[in-house]
């Protein structure tokens, strides 16, 4: 090789340009991410300060409740039965010919509701009649005989004393007399048997009227004119009872009860009953009667619960809710339902009761004006609404505006 021709000046180092420190552009990067990283830490610890700092609190709701439902030792659930209820069936066999009533109609004990053909029973009891006529036709019959046989007797009798008669003859006056006597026995007898007769076809008559068994309301009806009605519908496409009636002054609520709570109930303890079909309404009644035998299937208990009191709005049927309560409700205390809140959510706030009601996230500190007292609840005239969340024990720290979460 030839070293004096090689070029070598690109080994010059030029002293007039500025180097450039080593790792200058790793050095930004490192800012910039840093940079980033403490962004994200402030914001996620104001994302902490506006939400994590929430406070865990425990909500109750403002409701409508009753008295008996806040000192309610037991809770259950029934229908409205009839404790006196009949299906009327005619005891005598024919054809319907009249019916008088149909559903929702009140009867009076004794009215007539029903009628079956009745010509084939009316006309024995005619024949009957004409019996019982003939029979005493006998008697007026026999007892002139007898009277007249008796004196003949009395004639003979004395001529036999005086010797004028043979004692055939007053043998023969005597027993004519007996026979007399005999034959209005007789006759007095086959007038009872007439009257036997006709008292027995005036029944058959009546069995073919079909009455009320009691005051009460016709439920249900079960059979038309022209139909067959037989006592126990035994015969093919006969019918039975024709209506059902049922005494509305003995509706009682039947409800099951647990074994494991029975011995809870006594009977005579007072109960609020609301029917379903009127939740609003209370009426107030008592355990009447524990049926002394379990379900072994539901592990219940029947218990029949008696109204107080009753109103026409009562059917046979209704389903119906029973709240048994400790004592009886002191005499002119309403029992209609009332605004509350738990106990627990009212707390004083410079002299006044107040609530914190939850808005979205956040409570607001509202006043109130407070009633009765209800077992675990307190009644509220004013300052909140039915189906409102308020908070419960709130601390003494907490003011409008603060946000909660609720806990479990």
């Amino acid at each position: 090789m030839d070293n004096k021709n090689t070029d070598l000046s690109f080994l010059r180092i030029d002293k007039n340009k500025k180097e450039e420190p080593s790792g200058t552009g790793r050095t930004k990067l490192f800012v910039a991410v840093g940079v980033l990283a403490v962004a994200a830490v402030l914001i996620t610890l104001f994302s902490m300060n506006s939400s994590g700092s929430a406070e865990t609190v425990e909500l109750g709701v403002v409701a409508l409740t009753t008295p008996a439902q806040e000192s309610s030792i037991l809770a259950a659930s029934g229908y409205v039965v009839a404790q006196r209820k009949a299906a009327v069936a005619s005891k005598g066999t024919g054809r319907l010919e009249f019916l008088g009533v149909i559903e929702g109609d009140r009867v009076r004990k004794g009215e007539v509701i029903g009628r079956l053909e009745s010509s084939d029973v009316e006309a024995a009891l005619g024949q009957a009649k004409a019996g019982l006529a003939l029979a005493r036709a006998g008697l007026e019959s026999a007892m002139a005989e007898q009277e007249d046989a008796s004196a003949n007797f009395e004639r003979q009798k004395a001529l036999f004393g005086m010797n004028s008669i043979s004692r055939a003859e007053y043998d023969g006056a005597n027993a004519r007399n007996r026979r007399a006597v005999a034959a209005v026995a007789s006759a007095e007898a086959n007038i009872k048997y007439a009257e036997a007769n006709v008292r027995a076809a005036e029944v058959g008559v009546e069995n073919t009227y079909i009455r009320a068994p009691f005051d009460g309301v016709v439920l249900t009806k079960n059979a038309n004119v022209g139909e067959v009605i037989s006592p126990f519908g035994a015969a093919a496409g006969s019918r039975g009872a024709i209506v059902t009636v049922a005494d509305m002054r003995s509706l009682e609520v039947e409800a099951d009860v647990s074994e494991s709570n029975i011995e809870k109930l006594v009977e005579g303890q007072p109960c609020e009953i609301t029917l379903d079909a009127y939740p609003d309404k209370r009426y107030p009644g008592r355990v009447n009667k524990i049926v002394p035998t379990a379900d072994r299937a539901k592990a219940t208990v029947l218990t029949k619960v008696k109204f107080d009191r009753l109103d026409e709005r009562v059917l046979p049927e209704m389903r119906a809710k029973v709240n048994f309560v400790k004592e009886a409700k002191p005499e002119g205390r309403d029992t209609a339902p009332k605004l509350s809140v738990p106990a627990s959510a009212v707390t004083e706030r410079n002299g006044q009761k107040v609530v914190f009601v939850l808005t979205g996230e956040t409570v607001t500190e509202t006043a109130v004006t407070l009633g009765e007292v209800m077992g675990s609840r307190i009644e509220v005239r004013q300052g909140v609404s039915s189906g409102q969340k308020v908070v419960l024990r709130p601390a003494g720290t907490l003011a409008t505006g603060a946000r909660i979460a609720a806990g479990k």
